[in-house]
Order: structure tokens, then C-alpha cells, then sequence
């Protein structure tokens, strides 16, 4: 029974999310060979606020961004 999981940052649609978990549960019965109905997929969403990467939170980085785009 393969258990995947996975991290993703707030903001995603829940189509978006069954999508995911729908391409994910066909690659895995493809690739390792186990039943669909086998597969489970844990996936938790994470504030912008809890991930950072090169001393700024993801939302710090994104707000950069927009701004810098004119988008705020």
C-alpha cells in the first residue's frame, strides 16, 4: 500500500487538489505496480507564513514579487 505525502503552500483550489491526487494515485498503481484503490495520499496545506527559503517567509517573498510586478 503506497502512502505518499505531501507538503503544498496554501492558495491551491480544491480542483486543483483532486487533480493532483487523482495523477498521483494513476503514476503510483502504474509505477509501483499496486492497486488504486491501494494508494493513499495525505496532503497538507501550510500557511505562506510557515515556509521560508533564503531568510524571508514564502509570503514576504510573494508580496516582494507582486509588488515589484505593480500587482499591490
Amino acid at each position: 500500500m503506497p502512502i505518499m505525502q505531501v507538503f503544498v503552500l496554501e492558495g491551491r483550489s480544491e480542483e486543483q487538489k483532486a487533480a493532483f491526487i487523482a495523477a498521483a494515485t494513476e503514476a503510483a498503481a502504474a509505477h509501483l505496480d499496486a492497486p488504486a484503490d491501494s494508494v493513499r495520499i495525505i496532503m497538507t496545506d501550510m500557511p505562506l507564513t510557515n515556509f521560508g527559503r533564503a531568510g524571508k517567509t514564502a509570503k514576504q517573498i510573494w508580496d516582494e514579487k507582486a509588488e515589484a510586478e505593480g500587482r499591490r
